[in-house]
């Protein structure tokens, strides 16, 4: 183990003998560190926090503090880390708000720096948070989604598999797997290079373009266009996008060429 005599690991903490440790990181008791994992210099790992094995802490970030919530009494939360997470410049994950639920982060997540990953929220496997990227509490992202620079995702917000957020694109309804979100609640189309990426092959690609024109153009009503969907697409790609939508519990984000549309209706 390589801990640089400036930093602090309080009685208590379990690291694994592998686990390197910068100058002036501070380690609290009830933290656990798997194999390989590097802390980096001036971080702070706090809470009831278990990480799993290689995971990258970068300079300044704070992992496992108490929530950001008026109604939180001060109980043992827990905040929970697979493996290979890259936690990059002070980056900010907090841990749950109750003892019923933790904050979770799969593996292989890339935090870049300044992110925020809210109280009680749930990220999946593989998913990118680019510069500024801040989520509320209860957010929950499935996996391989793209949060770029400086996007706003309010509280309990669901972001599905695959799915982008542009660059400053802020949501509080729910964003479906493999859409793009644009502005302010709106999507813009597929995320389709992250499907090619995905290895998701042309077929499905094609009839998710169809779905898409189906619940945004067909002139029925999301709750209609998804019904009549279930009957209509059959790949299991579109059937996941028909499940998340008929779990979404505050609505989802349209098509901003629907919105320009609807509002003209309005003049």
């Amino acid at each position: 183990m390589l801990i640089h005599p400036t930093a602090i690991v309080a009685p208590g903490a379990k690291l694994h003998p592998t686990v390197q440790v910068a100058a002036y990181a501070v380690i609290d008791a009830m933290v656990v560190l798997e194999e390989g994992c590097v802390v980096g210099p001036h971080v702070h790992l706090t809470g009831d926090l278990h990480v799993g094995p290689h995971c990258q802490f970068h300079a300044g970030s704070v992992i496992g503090d108490a929530p950001q919530d008026a109604k939180y009494d001060g109980s043992p939360t827990r905040c929970r880390l697979g493996a290979h997470n890259i936690i990059r410049e002070h980056v900010t994950i907090h841990r749950s708000n109750s003892l019923d639920e933790d904050t979770v982060l799969g593996e292989g997540n890339f935090l870049m720096a300044h992110c925020h990953v809210g109280h009680n929220c749930r990220l999946g496997n593989r998913n990118i948070l680019a510069n500024g990227a801040l989520l509320g509490g209860h957010v929950l992202v499935e996996d391989g989604a793209f949060i770029s620079g400086h996007c706003l995702v309010h509280q309990f917000v669901r972001i599905g598999s695959l799915a982008m957020m542009q660059g400053g694109a802020g949501i509080s309804k729910d964003l479906p797997p493999f859409m793009t979100a644009s502005g302010i609640n709106t999507v813009c189309g597929l995320n389709t290079i992250g499907l090619r990426r995905a290895g998701m092959g042309p077929e499905d690609r094609t009839e998710l373009r169809r779905l898409y024109h189906h619940l945004f153009s067909s002139g029925l009503t999301i709750s209609e266009a998804s019904l009549q969907g279930q009957e209509l697409f059959s790949s299991a790609a579109c059937q996941q996008v028909l499940a998340f939508i008929g779990q979404a519990t505050r609505g989802i984000c349209r098509d901003s060429r629907q919105r320009s549309v609807a509002a003209r209706a309005e003049l």
